[in-house]
């Protein structure tokens, strides 16, 4: 019995002793294997009896009771070596003990138990990159949680992971844990964060047919460079090259090649653990074209000619997956506008390796007849359910139609209000009822900006504005803004409630004071401050109305003393009551980068309605983009507008003025009716401009936003009230100009420089060769 007491005391001191570093798991796991041998000894050596009672010694915060409870043996039981291993093993699993040694005196069965202490603190020292709480979100240890080694070596994995994820693969964590009073432990983890790891190169095997800069181009994964400062994409991410290998398999899709394999995506660290090497390994296979496309069904009241307009492919085409998508989606809502609620549309891909074609059939089948049965959204702790519902294509009670479920997470997207929307649906209480499970992570929708810039028309410029597009959940808009600049000052206030009576129906106000420096132009001031209330309804998915109504009072002042008669005869204040409203009809693929389709517009004002100034204004616009290569554009955009007195003169600030930003190449105001004695332009009733561009690439790395712009402009704006009356010119004829510029999508704002040269123009024009804007946003 000393013998063994004596050795179960050495295992003990061997387990304190590996226990003094995080690698002693390795101890852990030996001191308990030792245990369990010498437990097994001792009930070998010592069997026979019966077991009296269980002594339990060693235990502080732990009752002996609770000890008991964990073992498998029990007082009564013979000593049985296979219950006194169990009974060992149980008690080491609980994870709240150090060490355990069991001895028999006797018929009593004796366990000491030494505790693992209670965590008093966690505390991570040297993270400056990674916050404290967002690493205490991943470690399993907390205050008054009792402490294990082995919780502390997944803890330490878990804070590498972190740094991983972040491109910080040299990073390091040294557990160290502090000895307290009264059992208890400060476990800290000292960290060195070490640099960001990079991506030395981007390097691709087996491509022929695209070049690896192209298919860099491709991936998000980029090579470091000095002007990624801003962004993080070179910085090493295992997660975002499982998703590269799906954006080059999605490319080459695109581009024909339909038996396209990514093999292998290999990133090898170096030695100093500070970069990566990628290399793709791919297989391209051969490129295909589209063969015959052809469309069946089951239903035989479905007109299939009339679908055949919805079909994005042709024949001779090269093969294109995305288009295969687009049609079915296409198809979907067709099919359904002809009264088909239920329906499953699958593509046949038919491969002729000989002919290198692709034959495709739409098979347009009667799909399981379900309806919705309710929809569950969750993690909208701001946001309240109805508006996101009111987002929704689909209401419970509803045909299922998946066309119309994408339409509906588009739209909940487009709020702007989260950062991820998932959408899905999944087995109602019933086979035909399905439950829409809609889950959203909220983001901040406050902003509070500051603007400083210049621009050729404004001169410098500084603007504040502060603005919630989230107001307290409901998801109305509230903003206001400051803007001063050396030619106007502008204050607004707005509010918009885009759903007024729980209808779709956008309803706003607006406050606003304004004060401009007409001088260089026309030789007056401008001060105006008013109101205006506005509503819109979409009528369909793309065309949308809005409708208006504006008070302002304008004073035109301070004229120069050498201002043309006419614009003196203005001088004075005069109070406008404006009515007006507008269609837009949109099908473009992006509001803020169009790349495709096109927008038309028109408008109507009445000014009338009250006041003192009458006038009626007509303005109609269009434009419509084409993709003439990869990462060309060409563009065609115009407007035009009329305006008619009702039999009162208009006055100069409601008229129309081209040049500047609207039309590159003269000034602001260049164009039109003018003073010749004087130069002031005097604006026109009438006018037309459009231009023609071309966007493309520079050759500057697709993150840094740098684009090339080659354009031409013709346009006219012509009479003038004034017209017939002496030293007027007003002429209708054409004006055009051609010009180049530039612009960059830079982490200060959007930055835009023209060179535009007047082509066609009259000797009392007014002409600017180089036009440049500049705002940012902190």
């Amino acid at each position: 019995m000393g013998r063994w007491r004596q050795e179960g005391r050495s295992v003990s001191l061997l387990v304190a002793a590996l226990r003094t570093r995080t690698t002693a798991c390795v101890g852990f796991v030996a001191g308990l294997a030792v245990a369990l041998l010498l437990a097994a000894g001792l009930a070998r050596a010592q069997t026979g009896g019966t077991i009296d009672a269980i002594r339990i010694e060693g235990s502080q915060r732990i009752e002996p009771e609770t000890v008991r409870s964990y073992m498998s043996i029990k007082p009564g039981d013979p000593f049985d070596a296979e219950k006194v291993n169990a009974s060992l093993k149980s008690l080491f699993a609980t994870g709240l003990f150090a060490d355990v040694t069991l001895r028999r005196e006797g018929n009593t069965l004796v366990v000491r138990v030494v505790e693992n202490p209670i965590v008093n603190r966690v505390a991570f020292e040297g993270n400056r990159k990674i916050e404290n709480k967002t690493l205490e979100n991943e470690v399993s240890l907390r205050a008054r949680v009792v402490y294990t080694r082995t919780k502390v070596q997944n803890d330490t994995k878990r804070i590498l992971d972190v740094y991983r994820r972040s491109g910080r693969f040299a990073a390091t964590v040294e557990p160290k844990i502090i000895q307290l009073d009264q059992n208890r432990v400060d476990v800290v983890y000292e960290i060195d964060e070490g640099p960001v790891t990079g991506v030395k190169s981007i390097r691709f095997i087996g491509n022929k047919a695209f070049s690896d800069s192209k298919l860099r181009s491709t991936v998000q994964t980029k090579e470091t460079a000095w002007y990624r400062i801003f962004s993080t994409d070179d910085n090493y991410d295992p997660d975002r090259l499982t998703f590269d290998r799906e954006l080059l398999r999605r490319f080459y899709l695109r581009a024909g090649y339909a038996d396209f394999r990514v093999v292998s995506a290999v990133a090898e660290l170096t030695p100093d653990r500070s970069d990566f090497f990628i290399t793709f390994t791919v297989d391209e296979g051969e490129r295909y074209k589209f063969g015959v496309i052809d469309l069946t069904t089951q239903f035989k009241t479905l007109n299939l000619d009339a679908l055949r307009s919805a079909v994005s492919t042709q024949e001779g085409d090269w093969y294109n997956a995305d288009l295969i998508e687009k049609t079915i989606t296409r198809l979907t809502d067709a099919v359904g506008e002809q009264g088909f609620a239920f329906t499953d549309i699958q593509p046949t891909i038919d491969r002729d390796r000989e002919k290198k074609t692709i034959n495709v059939t739409f098979d347009i089948q009667e799909g399981p007849r379900v309806f919705v049965e309710r929809i569950d959204i969750v993690g909208n702790y701001r946001t309240l359910d109805r508006v996101i519902r009111r987002e929704f294509r689909l209401v419970e009670g509803d045909a299922f139609n998946t066309a119309k479920l994408r339409r509906s997470r588009q739209r909940i997207q487009n709020l702007s209000f989260f950062k991820k929307v998932d959408v899905s649906n999944v087995p109602g209480t019933d086979p035909d009822k399905t439950v829409i499970q809609v889950e959203v992570e909220e983001q901040s929708t406050g902003e509070v900006s500051v603007g400083a810039g210049f621009s050729s028309q404004e001169g410098a410029l500084a603007d504040f504005a502060i603005r919630e597009r989230n107001l307290l959940g409901r998801g109305q808009d509230l903003r206001t803004k400051f803007r001063v600049s050396q030619k106007s000052t502008e204050f607004d206030i707005g509010f918009t409630e885009p759903y007024f009576l729980d209808r779709d129906l956008s309803a706003g106000i607006d406050l606003f004071r304004i004060t401009r420096d007409n001088q260089d132009t026309s030789s007056y001031d401008l001060r105006a401050i008013g109101l205006g209330l506005r509503s819109g309804y979409s009528i369909t998915e793309s065309l949308r109305h809005s409708v208006r109504y504006v008070i302002r009072e304008d004073e035109i002042g301070n004229i120069d003393a050498d201002a043309s008669a006419f614009i003196k005869d203005q001088e004075g204040t005069n109070i406008t009551s404006l009515i007006g409203h507008s269609l837009f009809y949109d099908k473009l693929d992006s509001r803020q980068d169009p790349t495709d389709g096109y927008y038309l517009s028109a408008s109507q004002d009445f000014a009338g309605v009250g006041g003192d100034v009458r006038f009626l204004r007509n303005k109609v616009g269009a434009g419509a983009y084409w993709p003439v290569a990869d990462k060309i554009v060409f563009s065609l955009s115009g407007e035009a507008g009329i305006m008619n007195g009702l039999g009162e003169r208009i006055r100069i600030n409601d008229r129309f003025f081209l040049g500047g930003d609207n039309f590159k190449g003269f000034a602001s105001g260049g164009i039109g009716p003018r003073d010749v004695n004087t130069r002031d332009a005097l604006g026109g009733r009438r006018f037309y401009v459009s231009t023609a561009e071309l966007t493309f690439p520079l050759g500057f790395p697709d993150e840094l936003g740098v684009s090339g712009k080659a354009f031409t402009t013709i346009g006219s704006a012509w009479d003038a009230p004034e017209d017939g009356q002496p030293n007027v010119s007003d002429e209708k004829s054409p004006r055009a100009s051609i010009g180049v510029g530039a612009a960059w999508k830079s982490p200060f704002g959007p930055i835009r420089f023209d060179l535009a040269k007047a082509i066609v123009k009259k000797e009392v024009d007014q002409t600017q060769i180089f036009h440049f804007s500049f705002g940012t946003r902190f």
